[in-house]
């Protein structure tokens, strides 16, 4: 018997968030501030003092990923070796296709806050939880934003009780799976253009994910600094 209720805990975390309310969520890579509402997202902004410059993640998978970017057959295959068959997670930035229905479902500013020149960092392969969550996005056609639980600046957070007040305090859900897997990182996820394969965010795994670009693809991505 399992100890934690992941499927139930997503879909009530995932309710709150489709109603307009803010989720504190576990993540391997560190828990997460997410909404899925402009409301919810600028509030989590204005709480965290999030620099202007900053832009949201979207909680993905392989179905949300494939509806939404557009990659060429190598960016494909290196999400897929990093993703399945390495099991590890990825911060994937991406064109993305800006006239599909899910993304038209979205509010405008909403867009314009979780996507730069039309490329969109989705969160995949996060873990349990995550994929349960995004699996209920997929299904119900409502995308989920964020991005970590803290106050900008002060380090991804990978147990509730390392979270600054005001952050707690805005979250109308808060799902407590403990000390997430990657804490000993104490960063959040690596993120990289499959396609530009600019490294944006040196973070978890990234040593393993330079090993599998350099192994299966002859790309060699910048050592950590």
């Amino acid at each position: 018997m399992s100890l934690l209720k992941i499927e139930q805990d997503a879909k009530k975390a995932f309710d709150i968030l489709l109603h307009g309310g803010i989720g504190i969520l576990p993540m391997d890579v560190g828990y997460s501030l997410i909404g899925g509402s402009i409301k919810s997202l600028k509030n989590i902004f204005n709480t965290k003092k999030r620099s202007k410059s900053k832009l949201n993640a979207m909680l993905g998978n392989a179905d949300l990923h494939n509806e939404l970017h557009n990659v060429s057959q190598r960016g494909s295959e290196i999400i897929d070796a990093i993703c399945n068959d390495y099991d590890l997670p990825l911060g994937v930035i991406a064109p993305c296709n800006n006239d599909h229905p899910f993304l038209n479902k979205i509010n405008e500013e909403v867009y314009s806050l979780s996507t730069l020149n039309d490329t969109l960092l989705m969160l995949m392969n996060a873990g349990p939880f995550h994929k349960a969550i995004t699996d209920l996005s997929y299904k119900e056609g409502h995308l989920l934003f964020g991005s970590s639980a803290n106050i900008s600046l002060t380090g991804t957070k990978f147990c509730i009780e390392d979270m600054q007040p005001e952050i707690l305090e805005i979250a109308d859900v808060i799902i407590d799976y403990g000390l997430m897997k990657y804490n000993l990182y104490g960063q959040s996820s690596t993120l990289l253009n499959v396609e530009t394969l600019e490294v944006f965010r040196v973070g978890v795994c990234y040593e393993n994910i330079a090993h599998i670009l350099k192994k299966h693809f002859s790309i060699k991505l910048p050592e950590r600094q």
